[in-house]
């Protein structure tokens, strides 16, 4: 019987495999985008406007993104009203409130200036995480874990719902529970390969810091770019990306001279364009 050739085999282990997402290869920056700092690691703060169930899990977020190599974070006060959860320069806040039912699970919004994050915003709508099926623990880590890894400067690793779960929660999933099979954990928490990403996008300092800088900071950006009402899709600029299923989408509002607003936006099911 004759065997089949070496390029056959490798021609049949690629279709066999073409379904399986790889976890090795992935590049998930998303521009290049980063905080400015002149040393690693750095300290970055988590302004805390959140109640009740949130409170563990900010904590547990900010433990998960804490084993990275270049990043430790740190929990504050936060001074601003969850409903509006205006941004302060330096830092990120993070806000649970009923938002309403504007469409939105979550969403992560970092303030630009050229490559530089100069501040960010994570808010947690308890309008969906009140209803039965986003109420649990597996969801709110998922959420908060992806939205606070968006103000880091990180992409997804996956953009397919449907595909198998990776292991982290910068992926893609209907069901954070279900167990990956590459590290043999569910989409609660960073993995491995997300703290390899973050070391790439921190490798090099910068000259000066954008991080809890915060007069300097603020005089930078435009007054409109800091005191707007931000919650509402009309107010996010251009949409640029988006996920087949249309529950992931990202926004862009331009300011010019290199100011920018990025919105990263996590719909509810039967929300967003996929409705």
């Amino acid at each position: 019987m004759k065997l089949p050739s070496a390029k056959v085999l490798v021609a049949a282990l690629t279709v066999a495999f073409a379904g399986i997402p790889s976890q090795t290869t992935a590049s998930h920056s998303w521009g290049g985008y980063h905080w400015a700092r002149t040393s690693n690691p750095f300290t970055l703060q988590l302004g805390n406007n959140v109640s009740g169930a949130w409170g563990s899990v900010l904590v547990t977020t900010k433990d998960d993104w804490s084993k990275s190599a270049v990043l430790d974070l740190t929990i504050v006060p936060g001074n601003t009203s969850p409903r509006q959860c205006k941004p302060r320069a330096g830092m990120v806040q993070v806000c649970n409130e009923r938002y309403g039912n504007n469409g939105w699970l979550g969403i992560a919004q970092i303030w630009l200036s050229g490559m530089h994050i100069t501040q960010g915003t994570t808010k947690l709508n308890d309008t969906y995480f009140n209803t039965a099926k986003y109420n649990t623990p597996a969801w709110r880590n998922l959420v908060s874990c992806q939205e606070v890894g968006h103000t880091f400067g990180l992409d997804h690793q996956d953009e397919n719902f449907s595909n198998t779960n990776l292991g982290t929660c910068m992926d893609y999933t209907n069901d954070p529970t279900a167990i990956s099979p590459f590290n043999g954990q569910d989409n609660e928490h960073p993995n491995q390969h997300d703290y390899d990403e973050l070391v790439t996008i921190y490798a090099h300092p910068d000259s000066s810091t954008t991080v809890a800088t915060i007069q300097a900071n603020a005089a930078a950006l435009p007054r409109e770019m800091v005191e707007h009402d931000y919650n509402v899709r009309s107010q996010w600029g251009k949409l640029v990306k988006e996920s087949k299923n249309g529950l992931k989408e990202v926004y862009v509002l331009d300011f010019g001279q290199g100011r920018k607003l990025v919105t990263f936006v996590r719909w509810a099911e039967g929300e967003g364009r996929g409705r």
